[in-house]
């Protein structure tokens, strides 16, 4: 099978790992404890040299296709919550679950020192969700990634372009602890989509595009939509095998296909129409499905006005301010109707020539 190499080496030989290293405990703190971190660093040296991106492990067991092999327990951990997170979104007693995604980067608890307008409207819409009768709401504020210490999403290696069963739902590229690459947020996060009946995303454009936060979900979200279940089957990230699998057949599972969506896209001159299209899309084109026209939003706040009064601008957009609430009751509409059996895709039963 045709593997492609070529791409410079990025390893780092001893005293350059040691200096990347210990940049972290940069603060004069740290210097009473300096033999200490010495020998911390040669134990991460140690795990980087030798790639011990997993180094706790269990056989995986009878549940997939090779029961022998060393699964990562962390690997393991997030698929039981994805599947305990399913077992409560099919459950036709259990209540209805919702996930608003506030999409802004900016938070008054970092350099800004404000809240972001998004984070206003992330709390109109919950307010209307929480009102609803047997609705629940998580928010997912994703400004936590500046905020809060130990946060992180790595980027998405795009596996996928390898070979569609190399993506592992859920990812399985991190943690990785050979690189430092630990507490990978998404690990939370997989499992608060796949619980959720509907989700509503809220953001603003960051120079024509979402934010980087977003994006860095969005990415990752990338095996909910036809990645493999079982990583046994190509004994991790063999690419080769993933190939193989890929050209005898491969079903594309949508692992959040059904659930119904929400976009409200904001911006102060341009790109909301855009990014309002591109999240609807992305939706729309794993499985998901929208929740009418009033419940995908595309506005300006304070239209080229100055950046310091934009709180007031929506102050006084009290139509703008009634149309998230819109979005938000559009939402929980097609949540009911979705769970009562009224709302069926029109290409349901259909199959996909060309799934991607």
């Amino acid at each position: 099978m045709d593997v492609r190499k070529g791409m410079p080496s990025p390893e780092l030989d001893h005293d350059q790992f040691k200096r990347r290293f210990l940049k972290r405990f940069f603060d004069p703190a740290f210097e009473a404890v300096s033999a200490e971190l010495d020998r911390i660093a040669e134990i991460a040296w140690d795990g980087y040299r030798n790639g011990r991106k997993a180094p706790r492990t269990v056989k995986a067991g009878p549940e997939f296709a090779d029961p022998s092999y060393d699964l990562s327990i962390e690997w393991l951990e997030t698929h039981r919550a994805i599947q305990e997170a399913q077992r409560r979104h099919d459950d036709p007693a259990a209540p209805s679950q919702l996930l608003i995604v506030n999409g802004a980067a900016r938070s008054e608890h970092t350099c800004p020192s404000e809240m972001s307008k998004t984070w206003r409207m992330v709390t109109i819409a919950r307010e209307v969700i929480e009102a609803s009768d047997s609705m629940r709401c998580e928010v997912l504020d994703l400004s936590r990634l500046a905020s809060e210490y130990g946060r992180a999403i790595y980027p998405c290696k795009t596996c996928v372009s390898t070979a569609m069963p190399l993506c592992h739902w859920p990812c399985s590229c991190y943690p990785n602890h050979s690189l430092g690459q630990a507490s990978d947020w998404m690990n939370e996060i997989y499992p608060l989509w796949v619980a959720a009946h509907g989700v509503m995303i809220l953001c603003p454009v960051n120079w024509y595009q979402a934010p980087s936060s977003l994006k860095l979900m969005i990415d990752r979200l990338v095996c909910a939509d036809g990645g493999n279940p079982d990583p046994t089957t190509t004994h991790g990230k063999d690419a080769a095998r993933a190939k193989e699998m890929e050209l005898k057949g491969w079903d594309y599972p949508r692992h959040l296909a059904g659930r119904v969506f929400s976009v409200v896209a904001h911006g102060d001159a341009a790109g909301a129409e855009n990014l309002r299209r591109m999240l609807s899309d992305w939706m729309e084109d794993i499985g998901m499905i929208p929740s009418g026209g009033m419940s995908q939003l595309d506005r300006y706040v304070g239209y080229y006005e100055p950046y310091a009064t934009s709180h007031k601008a929506l102050d006084r957009d009290a139509d703008f301010q009634e149309e998230v609430r819109n979005a938000a009751r559009a939402l929980t509409q097609a949540v009911k109707d979705r769970r009562s059996g009224k709302l069926k895709p029109p290409d349901r039963g259909l199959r996909e020539p060309r799934p991607k």
